[in-house]
C-alpha cells in the first residue's frame, strides 16, 4: 500500500477534485430583508408579516411581500419587497436607503450578488400606526 501512495500524483493528494456547493433558501434572504427592515425607521412590512417571523409561524409562500428569485448560472439573487411607508416620508430618499441597506447586507452575509432590488410602496400609514407595525 506504501508503494502505492508513492506512485500517486502529490496533485491528487494536495488539490482534490472536490466540489464545494452552498445552497441557500429563500427564506433566509426573507429573514435577511426583515431584520434590514427593522433598522429603517419610515417603513413598516404587510400586516402579520414581521409577527408570523419571529414567531416561527409557517406561511406557505414564504414571508408575505418579499419575493425572492435565485439565478444559480449568475450566482445573483433578485428581491422584491412590499412595503408600507409613513406618511410624510420621501419615498424617493426611503427606496434608496431600503434598497441599498438590503444589497449591501445579503452580499456581504451570504456571499451571493444582488441583482435587483425591487420595491413596491403598498400603502401610507400613519405615524400612530408607526409604533405598533412599523418596523
Amino acid at each position: 500500500m506504501h508503494s502505492q501512495l508513492k506512485q500517486m500524483d502529490s496533485k491528487e493528494v494536495d488539490l482534490p477534485e472536490t466540489v464545494f456547493i452552498r445552497d441557500i433558501e429563500n427564506r433566509v434572504f426573507q429573514s435577511i430583508v426583515i431584520q434590514c427592515l427593522s433598522n429603517i425607521e419610515g417603513v413598516a412590512l404587510l400586516e402579520g408579516t414581521l409577527i408570523d417571523s419571529l414567531l416561527g409561524r409557517d406561511v406557505s409562500e414564504g414571508v408575505k411581500g418579499i419575493h425572492v428569485e435565485q439565478d444559480q448560472k449568475n450566482h445573483s439573487v433578485q428581491i422584491q419587497m412590499e412595503i408600507n411607508v409613513v406618511y410624510g416620508v420621501c419615498i424617493p430618499s426611503k427606496a434608496e436607503e431600503v434598497q441599498n441597506t438590503v444589497a449591501e447586507t445579503i452580499s456581504t452575509l451570504t456571499g451571493v450578488h444582488v441583482s435587483s432590488v425591487h420595491i413596491v410602496f403598498k400603502n401610507v400609514i400613519s405615524m400612530k400606526l408607526e409604533g405598533e407595525g412599523a418596523v
